[in-house]
């Protein structure tokens, strides 16, 4: 199980781009789980970048050049390094099971998501799995919407193959999200039961991204806006067909 403590989790969102003050998380523990936050008080992640978008994000790698390079992960070759960041390497696994026990918000103006990008320290190592993305205006009382799959990006081996799916669960409650990723294809999963399978696979080291995002689109309260995590766990994969 990848723990919620600051050995595990780096409790930033890309801090390379807009800095660690502006990155940091807003989250609280209750009953033994973390809660992600959104406040009414939090500032956007990036203005430049991605205007009044606030986010919520841990992540369990980190990895940057130096300021005024556009050396860095997820910069999608349009950011700049603002504040460089010293190369850590908490969990960054090459294949195996990655799992999530969560539960969504049903808030239209926001998502949330736990996915997978590579460490990067090679710009073609850049590719991202999606183990889930839900936003807010998909959940439904008896269904929800969720988002699964692979972006290449700077991944010249890789193909867009990601889709949204609907799944008849009431996502607001407890669910297991996850992700099988073998040398071969990558199989997703909620509470057990397969839902796809992609067959191509990142060949580096990932590393996690767990976070809440709020749009600023119709921003209303009430706050703080919460996406309850009870855990993520990473291992072995065991892939079978079907």
């Amino acid at each position: 199980m990848v723990a919620f403590d600051g050995r595990s989790w780096i409790p930033y969102y890309l801090p390379q781009w807009s800095g660690r003050a502006s990155s940091a998380a807003r989250y609280e523990w209750a009953d033994g789980q973390l809660h992600l936050l959104i406040e009414e008080d939090q500032p956007p992640w990036s203005p430049e970048l991605e205007g009044e978008m606030r986010v919520s994000s841990l992540q369990t790698g980190v990895f940057s050049g130096p300021v005024g390079s556009t050396i860095g992960q997820h910069g999608r070759g349009k950011a700049v390094v603002v504040e460089a960041q010293r190369p850590e390497r908490i969990y960054t696994p090459q294949y195996g099971l990655i799992e999530m026990r969560a539960r969504a918000t049903p808030d239209p103006t926001c998502m949330v998501a736990l996915w997978m990008i590579g460490y990067e320290d090679e710009p073609e190592r850049s590719g991202e799995i999606c183990v889930a993305e839900i936003f807010g205006k998909d959940v439904g009382k008896d269904s929800v919407r969720v988002g699964m799959g692979i972006h290449p990006f700077g991944d010249p081996d890789l193909t867009d193959d990601f889709t949204v799916e609907t799944v008849p669960i009431d996502a607001t409650e407890f669910h297991l999200y996850a992700a099988e990723w073998t040398p071969e294809r990558v199989s997703f999963s909620i509470d057990g039961e397969h839902v796809r399978t992609v067959e191509q696979s990142p060949k580096y080291p990932m590393q996690l991204m767990l976070g809440i995002y709020e749009f600023p689109q119709d921003r209303t309260g009430p706050y703080p806006k919460r996406f309850i995590v009870d855990y993520v766990r990473g291992g072995p994969y065991r892939w079978s067909a079907g």
